[in-house]
């Protein structure tokens, strides 16, 4: 089963190492990486040039930004395909901005497949994810958004264990935080790549492997926005959950359930001024 080329989801790290840093100062990280069924969408329709248009419930965070991703998607698109860029962009922003959920990432990978589609460029997969590097390090796990192992600065994709059926839950107290300042915050040496099992057999027994590793932004992360240690400690107390955990350099939470219901139920129960989710995995974007 796939999703709409346009449809953007939510990419959330199950547990996330800092194992070096590389001399030009990007940091190496090993992550299990999902992507839940939740997200923006883009669409294209015809133009004369290039446009987008911004709505969805969360559009108003990216109010007076001239140059998003999405633009800068297009823009990178139809120079690789020597093409001019021409389209009217609509992006429907559903998830919250600097919340560590990938959702800029995730917006231009969903702007290259769409438009991708539109201008029959005919690249290949490897031509797109070389396009997608040059927007962000996690565009090309995004333009798949199928479970992968991440390693590098996020560009070196591994196949991920086979996962169970699962649900998680998100949740956001609507603070933003810029990836760079977690970084700048971390304390701490590095840690080792985590060593994962072909495959789990439930969510329960995911959980108490995921237990044992750690995100090592977390720290770093509520020491700038306490706030996080209160979503975990709401996330961790739902009925079911499994494991409660910062995804990427938050400040959104996640919590981990046996299947999508029970974790839309959970979601339900977090307090209405949050932004918050719960259900199961994405259909594959590919």
């Amino acid at each position: 089963m796939t999703r709409a080329p346009g449809f953007a989801p939510a990419k959330v790290n199950l547990f996330l190492h800092v194992t070096g840093r590389r001399d030009d100062g990007y940091h190496l990280l090993d992550s299990l990486v999902v992507f839940a069924d939740v997200g923006d969408e883009v669409r294209a329709g015809p133009g004369e040039g290039l446009s987008l248009e911004v709505d969805g419930a969360e559009a108003r965070a990216l109010e007076g930004e001239a140059d998003n991703l999405v633009l800068r998607a297009a823009r990178a698109l139809a120079r690789e395909a020597g093409i001019a860029p021409r389209a009217a962009l609509r992006l429907a922003k559903r998830l919250p901005v600097a919340s560590g959920i990938g959702g800029g990432s995730a917006d231009a990978a969903a702007t290259l497949r769409v438009l991708g589609a539109a201008w029959s460029t005919g690249l290949g997969a490897a031509r797109l994810a070389r396009v997608g590097l040059s927007l962000g390090a996690d565009v090309p796990a995004c333009l798949a958004s199928v479970p992968v192992r991440m390693g590098g600065i996020g560009e070196v994709l591994a196949p991920a264990p086979a996962l169970p059926r699962l649900g998680l839950v998100l949740a956001n107290p609507r603070v933003a935080l810029p990836t760079p300042s977690v970084f700048a915050a971390r304390r701490g040496g590095f840690s080792a790549r985590a060593e994962l099992p072909a495959a789990w057999p439930d969510a329960a027994a995911m959980a108490r492997d995921l237990a044992a590793l750690a995100n090592d932004l977390e720290a770093a992360a509520i020491a700038l926005r306490p706030e996080i240690a209160t979503v975990l400690r709401a996330i961790a107390g739902l009925p079911g959950c499994l494991l409660a955990r910062m995804s990427g350099s938050g400040a959104t939470c996640l919590g981990l359930f046996a299947d999508p219901a029970s974790a839309a139920r959970a979601a339900a129960a977090l307090p209405p001024a949050w932004w918050r989710w719960g259900g199961g995995l994405a259909p594959s974007a590919a």
